[in-house]
This record gives structure tokens, C-alpha cells and sequence, in this order.
């Protein structure tokens, strides 16, 4: 990933860059070469995806003018909306999500947690689903409330499958377990959280240049205080994608960029707010194609 875009434009092969430097290894190395067992794991791969991102936006910024008035994230990307927005660093960012990364891999043994989509149930009967699949020590909880009939779960393992099982008679249209290293945003992840804490009391979290809509509020802030709180709150909470893009939506926003390697939110979004159209930016074509703000 980012490959073509660092050979193309200087600002973006700076990016990479400073990101090694930040990180005291080649990061850029395991984005344009992989291999990629080692780039999906998530201390590579969040650092990585935040690098790519914020590639993509320096060149907009630097080449096309970009300019805009809000900033939002699905969870990762989050730290990619506050390092644009500049309430971070973006060598800090790079070097905590590196951390986030390695605090929710050790917070859970792998195969101890799991995570499935529910397509179908809306969020009352997806925590009905929850309840009924939880046991002691075993937990299972709402994790991402992506909209359009999408809600992630995550937790123990054996609770989610239970979960999965129990799900058509729910009236969940499909379940299906997801691919994953770890049980993000439940409870099982508060040993990240505290690690992610004492991480980001060193840090600077500066008032953002415009507000940013935050996963666990669905509301746009410039608190720098209560940016860093959410931060840590955001590795156990639920993402609440849905009410986040409709807050945008509400806020009088017609037009988002998507920036980096993929297009997963841009099809969240139209299901959500048809009256924001988005565009998905992440490669040079992509760049030359942008018409600017």
C-alpha cells in the first residue's frame, strides 16, 4: 500500500519517512513490499494504515489545496481524523498506534477472543443477542454500529459463537465471524485501554483547526482534554459510525473524502446519508482525478 503514491510525490515518500523514524523500523519496507502475514498484524498494520492515510492527505494538501471543515474515522482511523486535523502530532500518532496496536494484541491470547457481523437486526435486538449469548467470563458486546443494517459484535469466543448460532432466530439476515486478532471495542480490551492511557499521558493532544466527530460521542469536538479521555474510551466503546455519519450529515456536509487504501466506508455512507456523496482517494490516479474544494 502507498507504493505508487511515495514514487510519485516527494511529500508522500517524506511521510513514510518520518514514520520510520518515528517508529525506529521500516514501516514503509512492510507497506510496499510487505510480507503480508507481517503487515496484517495489527502493531504493523495500524501504524501502517495511519502512514498511508496521512500520505495521501499531504498530497492533497500540498498539490490540490485540499480544504474541509470536519474530520471523522472508523475507529483506526480516528488518530488518521486528529493527526489531520492537527490535535496530534503525526509522529506521535504513528508511534501510538504502533503501541495500540501491540496493548490490544497482549490484552487477549489469540483465539481467546472473536468478532462477528450481524447483517439484519437493528441495535435493540443485537444487544438482546449479546445478552442472551453472554456468560461468566465470557463477554459479548455491540462494537462497531456501521448502519445500513451492520453491527459488529466482539468478545469472547465462545460467547460470539454462541451469538452466531442464535442469530437467524433472531432475525438477523446473516452472522458471519470475522477474521480478526483480537475482540476490539469491548471490555475485554481495558488492559489496552490503561496501557494506551499511561501512553498518552507523555503526549500532546493540541486543539484540532477544525472539529473532529468522534467515535464514541457522535458529536464534532475541539476539547483537547476530552480528546485524549476519548482516545482511551474508544478501545473498549462501541464505534457509533452511524449516528457519526449522520452527525456530519446534519452538520451541513455534502461532500467527504475517503483517503487511503480502501472504499469500506464510502459504501457505509451511502447507505447512511445519501446526501453526502464520497469520493475514495488513495492512489496517484485518484489524486489527479481530485477536482479540489
Amino acid at each position: 500500500m502507498g507504493r505508487d503514491l511515495a514514487h510519485r510525490f516527494d511529500v508522500a515518500r517524506r511521510t513514510y519517512e518520518e514514520a520510520d523514524d518515528a517508529l525506529g523500523f521500516k514501516i514503509s519496507t512492510l507497506c510496499f513490499e510487505g510480507p503480508e502475514d507481517d503487515l496484517t498484524l495489527t502493531q504493523y498494520s495500524q501504524p501502517a494504515i495511519l502512514t498511508t492515510s496521512m500520505a495521501v492527505f499531504r498530497v492533497l494538501s500540498a498539490e490540490k489545496g485540499l480544504r474541509f471543515d470536519l474530520c471523522a474515522g472508523h475507529s483506526l482511523g480516528e488518530w488518521t481524523a486528529l493527526s489531520a486535523a492537527g490535535a496530534l502530532a503525526f509522529a506521535d500518532a504513528v508511534r501510538l498506534t504502533h503501541q495500540r496496536g501491540l496493548f490490544m494484541q497482549e490484552a487477549v491470547p489469540v483465539g481467546v477472543g472473536s468478532m462477528a457481523a450481524l447483517m439484519g437486526l437493528e441495535l435493540p435486538q443485537a444487544i438482546e443477542l449479546c445478552v442472551a449469548a453472554r456468560a461468566e467470563g465470557e463477554p459479548c458486546e455491540p462494537a462497531n454500529l456501521n448502519g445500513g443494517g451492520q453491527i459488529v459484535i466482539s468478545g469472547h469466543a465462545a460467547a460470539i459463537d454462541r451469538a452466531i448460532a442464535a442469530a437467524k432466530g433472531k432475525g438477523a439476515k446473516r452472522a458471519v465471524k470475522l477474521q480478526v486478532s483480537a475482540p476490539f471495542h469491548c471490555s475485554m480490551m481495558q488492559p489496552a485501554a490503561d496501557q494506551l492511557a499511561q501512553a498518552l499521558a507523555a503526549v500532546t493532544v493540541s486543539t484540532p483547526r477544525v472539529p473532529v466527530v468522534t467515535n464514541v460521542t457522535a458529536e464534532p469536538t475541539t476539547d483537547a482534554a476530552r480528546i485524549k479521555e476519548l482516545l482511551v474510551e474508544q478501545v473498549t466503546a462501541p464505534v457509533r459510525w452511524e449516528e457519526s455519519v449522520k452527525a456530519l450529515a446534519a452538520a451541513g456536509v455534502t461532500r467527504a473524502y475517503e483517503l487511503g487504501a480502501g472504499s469500506v466506508l464510502r459504501g457505509l455512507v451511502k447507505r447512511i446519508a445519501e446526501t453526502i456523496a464520497v469520493d475514495t482517494i488513495g492512489e496517484p490516479h485518484e489524486v489527479d482525478a481530485f477536482q479540489g474544494t
